[in-house]
């Protein structure tokens, strides 16, 4: 007996040695770990240009509140980093089909950062039930020449939503006389707008007292802007081959009913699959009625 607790005891001494040591190594792991976070982590202060525009029309960066709303949303996008890379690849394939459009339409091209402010670019569908790149309610999208059924959707058909987003941003600037406020409209909807710019008196959207998002809203287009113009200013290095590659695409015109959206893919020489990728604004997975001879415009792979 005396033997066993004699090697007993030489068993709980090693333990507890083993175990001092091994937190002498947690310990000095630790302090290695704290020392290096002191010495090399560093977190900087994104830089505020001088001056700023949207649409041409001046942001007033000397009123305070202005330029530390700014300062915000610089910070929110720059230290976002994952969100802020998709949105720089996404944005080399889609800016070329928004652009023209915007200038066809004579809308400022700054409003690009509107439709990528509001899905990232990606077919979104928000909680409210708005929809696609520019996020179109459908009560809207309707207003403004977009099909919303419960076999197509517009809204999520790129070119011709950003058509629809044009024709709503120049109705709110010839009733404003501000791009600006056009934006902010674009958020919180033009009766809104209204109301506000009539109560208070002004439209000068950064003067005025809005909702909260709202308030934000601008502000998160122009920090995109401005991190778009210049990304290496902000940390974001991408080579041309990080980049999403623009999608080259040709048409095919239908003006009558197809009864098998799988057996149409088929003799187009495409997937079903890609059929639904390049036309997502066919919400039927089967058909697409068209009783009425209307001429629809199905996108390919070029």
């Amino acid at each position: 007996m005396k033997r066993q607790n004699i090697i007993i005891f030489i068993l709980i001494v090693v333990v507890v040695l083993t175990g001092i040591a091994s937190f002498d190594d947690v310990t000095d792991g630790a302090a290695i770990s704290q020392q290096a976070f002191r010495e090399r982590y560093y977190v900087h202060q994104p830089p505020i240009p001088d001056s700023v525009s949207f649409a041409d029309e001046k942001v007033p960066l000397d009123i305070y509140h202005v330029r530390e709303r700014l300062d915000r949303e610089l910070l929110v996008n720059t230290y976002w980093q994952s969100n802020q890379l998709l949105y720089l690849k996404r944005a080399n394939r889609w800016f070329p089909v928004i652009e023209p459009i915007l200038k066809e339409q004579g809308v400022p091209d700054d409003f690009k950062y509107l439709a990528l402010i509001e899905s990232g670019l990606i077919n979104a569908s928000s909680p409210a039930g708005a929809k696609g790149f520019w996020q179109f309610i459908k009560g809207t999208a309707q207003e403004f020449g977009l099909e919303v059924n419960a076999e197509i959707d517009e809204r999520l058909n790129v070119k011709k939503a950003t058509v629809a987003a044009c024709k709503y941003l120049k109705v709110m600037y010839a009733q404003y006389g501000s791009w600006t406020l056009a934006a902010a409209g674009y958020n919180t909807g033009r009766k809104n707008i209204g109301i506000n710019s009539s109560e208070q008196n002004t439209n000068d959207y950064y003067l005025m007292h809005l909702h909260p998002e709202t308030m934000r809203y601008v502000f998160r287009i122009l920090a995109e802007k401005i991190i778009f113009e210049n990304p290496s200013a902000y940390g974001f290095y991408l080579d041309k081959d990080d980049l999403y590659s623009p999608l080259p695409t040709r048409e095919i015109t239908v003006d009558t009913t197809i009864t098998d959206l799988f057996g149409f893919a088929r003799k187009t020489g495409v997937s079903y699959q890609t059929l639904k990728m390049y036309n997502p604004w066919l919400t039927d997975h089967r058909t697409l009625p068209n009783k009425s001879r209307k001429k629809y415009q199905i996108s390919f792979p070029e």
